[in-house]
């Protein structure tokens, strides 16, 4: 079973738009890139990373370098290493571990410069009028 601790070791943020103004509508790009992966021993891997976050017109941005620290059985650890170096990309529970974290973070640093949080935020669908029924329901007794 595979194993990650996700650390953070730098993170850097700025906010470039006016507090007194609005903001206009943004596009939000998002870049999580794993750097490498380590090989530090036979069941334990490194791998570092970096999180942007660039809006578009340019009312901020989010910076978070951190590691991912892969602990599992020898064979999985060797597995992984070697389809990093056949560049294959990483095992979905090493990037999910990562966004999970690095994600949850943008988000709170986002609060905290007053920005539009980097992830969709769920849409609410728009209430119907209470007269209204549902298409193809019959409630006549």
């Amino acid at each position: 079973m595979i194993r990650v601790n996700v650390s953070i070791t730098n993170v850097s943020a700025e906010r470039f738009w006016d507090v007194r103004k609005p903001i206009p509508p943004i596009k939000i790009n998002t870049n999580l890139n794993l750097v490498e992966v380590e090989k530090k021993s036979e069941d334990f891997l490194e791998v570092p990373f970096v999180l942007t976050v660039n809006y578009n017109p340019s009312v901020a941005q989010i910076s978070l370098k951190g590691r991912a620290y892969v602990k599992g059985d020898r064979d999985e650890i060797i597995k992984i290493y070697q389809e990093y170096k056949e560049k294959k990309p990483p095992p979905p529970v090493v990037v999910q571990s990562i966004s999970n974290v690095v994600f949850v973070e943008s988000v709170l640093i986002s609060r905290t410069l007053n920005i539009p949080p980097p992830i969709p935020l769920p849409q609410i669908p728009s209430a119907k009028k209470p007269s209204e029924k549902p298409p193809g329901m019959d409630y006549r007794a």
